[in-house]
């Protein structure tokens, strides 16, 4: 499958270096540009691209980047993508860390669908709350007692589903965590976000989540 990713960073390097092994054509892209991406490449077999280039042809585009560059995103980021391309949002709000104070988040609007506002494109909510590292050291079987799950929110359910079926081929389950409006279930300072654990687990920690962002993940 023709994958792009937007962000090469530790999420975006680590899927990189996953999807590629596992056979998936892949391009990768970041805000510096295809000369800075030569030893992923190499490393990886990966096709180095601008932003504008990665989604061409794909599948799967994954959106790794902090949320603060989400609106400096090139528009048409997504032109030339398969026409029911399936958009992965990996993204989470750091206002005090990161990215400064986003009014409509703040507000509260879902980071997810925020982003979905930005570039113009339903996403679907995956990886947000997992460990780089995990990705590469994580992966178990199917059946694995020790197998990792983590949520997937998303509205459009055939895009849902070419997700949780790539999340499944990494190695790890997923427990459907509803349409994006809900995807506040997994936001930082949620009882998921971080956790490794299996689908029962991350269930219930679902479940447990409050709407009420944390004070430390507000502006």
């Amino acid at each position: 499958m023709k994958i792009g990713i937007i962000g090469a960073g530790n999420i975006g390097g680590n899927l990189t270096r996953r999807l590629t092994a596992l056979g998936h054509q892949v391009s990768v892209a970041n805000s510096r540009g295809p000369h800075t991406l030569t030893a992923l490449a190499e490393e990886t077999g990966a096709t180095p691209v601008t932003v504008t280039e990665a989604a061409r042809g794909a599948r799967v585009v994954v959106v790794t980047v902090p949320l603060k560059n989400v609106p400096d995103l090139p528009s048409g980021i997504l032109d030339g993508a398969a026409e029911d391309v399936a958009v992965i949002d990996t993204g989470n709000y750091y206002p005090k860390e990161r990215d400064g104070r986003i009014a409509a988040i703040e507000e509260g609007l879902t980071e997810s669908r925020w982003t979905e506002r930005q570039i113009g494109h339903p996403v679907v909510k995956v990886f947000n709350g997992t460990y780089a590292q995990d990705l590469l050291d994580k992966p178990r079987p199917k059946g694995d007692p020790e197998r990792i799950a983590v949520p997937v929110a998303g509205d459009d359910e055939a895009a849902k589903r070419i997700v949780r079926d790539l999340v499944d081929e990494l190695g790890f389950d997923t427990v459907d965590a509803g349409g994006i409006d809900e995807s506040w279930r997994q936001q930082p300072g949620t009882p998921v976000y971080g956790l490794r654990g299996g689908v029962e687990e991350v269930t219930k920690a679902l479940a447990a989540a409050s709407p009420e962002r944390p004070e430390s993940f507000r502006a």
